[in-house]
């Protein structure tokens, strides 16, 4: 039986590194999250990469990981919120595994990240106004690659696991 890898994607909040470590355990799978293997090969942290770098550094940082990530087997991969920006990025979700869009509103992702500091486009005077217009700009991009879309606000983690796993069985994926 084949076993693809899952890819979940989604806007920063929405609980894709939570959720891929559960469904990573359930599955027996690796656990790997984009911005984790940048900054453990950078030494850097992704905030250190954009004040450096700038986010157009940061993009193409993240690309190269994306396309060295998605040829892995048997793997969970939470992407960054902006993974899905870059075209190549999202050929490589679709046509190298099953894509998660995990969605949430604008109210959730800002109640959920409103203390974390290492978000750096959400270090700003109005958080929710960036997240808004973040979600306008890639919520298509997200629809586009997902071969699941799951609600993930006023659900718990272990719910999410369930569809997603559902789905996995349905489909004959795993």
């Amino acid at each position: 039986m084949h076993r693809e890898s899952i890819f979940l994607v989604g806007p920063m909040g929405a609980g894709k590194s939570t959720v891929g470590r559960f469904l990573a355990d359930k599955l027996h799978y690796q656990f790997l999250d984009s911005d984790q293997v940048i900054e453990d090969k950078t030494g850097a942290t992704i905030p250190m990469i954009f004040d450096i770098e700038g986010e157009s550094g940061f993009r193409a940082r993240e690309k190269a990981a994306i396309d060295e990530l998605t040829k892995q087997s048997e793997i969970v991969l939470a992407t960054g919120g902006g993974a899905i920006l870059h075209s190549d990025n999202r050929k490589n979700l679709r046509s190298r595994g099953f894509v998660v869009y995990l969605k949430s509103s604008v109210d959730s992702l800002v109640q959920r990240t409103r203390h974390d500091r290492n978000r750096p486009l959400l270090q700003t005077e109005n958080p929710e106004q960036v997240l808004k217009k973040l979600i306008e700009e890639r919520g298509p991009l997200y629809e586009e690659v997902a071969d699941l879309v799951i609600q993930t606000e006023q659900v718990s983690v272990h719910r999410v696991v369930k569809q997603i796993l559902d789905k996995l069985a349905e489909q004959k994926i795993i």
